[in-house]
């Protein structure tokens, strides 16, 4: 089961456990995406991955509303999401008057594309920001978003 924008069956994208000693880093074993080209996106970045050291699975997707409905979630203390590029459409997806969510951690370095920041990050600050968080720019990669209360 995953969490992602809707519920559908979806296509899970991860590194072959047989690649993992040719990649020579054992924090891939730790990468997973709904989209396979965010993972080859990492071989300029971080590590040699080709088309072949990946593999696919489908996964049942669970919207974030649909689980808080589910487990009648009424608030939430701390939300961490680092989905490997699926933060945007989760934040999106999300219904804030429904619920509670006191803080957000979230990567924000691949919200519009593989390493990239832009136009997506930008419209889920302003989502946040309208919907009563503090934004803080906790390093390079992460913000948290502080609900006010």
């Amino acid at each position: 089961m995953a969490v992602g924008s809707e519920d559908k069956i979806v296509p899970f994208y991860f590194v072959k456990k047989n690649s993992l000693s040719k990649l020579k880093k054992h924090w891939a074993s730790g990468i997973g995406s709904f989209n396979k080209e965010h993972i080859l996106s990492h071989r300029t970045k971080r590590f040699d991955i080709k088309e072949d050291d990946i593999d696919k699975i489908n996964v049942k997707c669970l919207s974030f509303n649909s689980l808080v409905e589910k487990y009648k979630i009424k608030s939430i203390d701390k939300l961490m999401l680092d989905v490997e590029g699926a933060e945007y459409e989760i934040l999106k997806s999300i219904n804030y008057d429904n619920i509670l969510i006191k803080n957000i951690i979230f990567e924000k370095k691949h919200f519009d594309g593989p390493f990239k920041e832009g136009d997506k990050l930008n419209e889920i600050k302003h989502l946040l920001t309208k919907k009563n968080y503090n934004l803080i720019d906790l390093d390079e990669e992460n913000i948290q978003a502080e609900k006010k209360l």
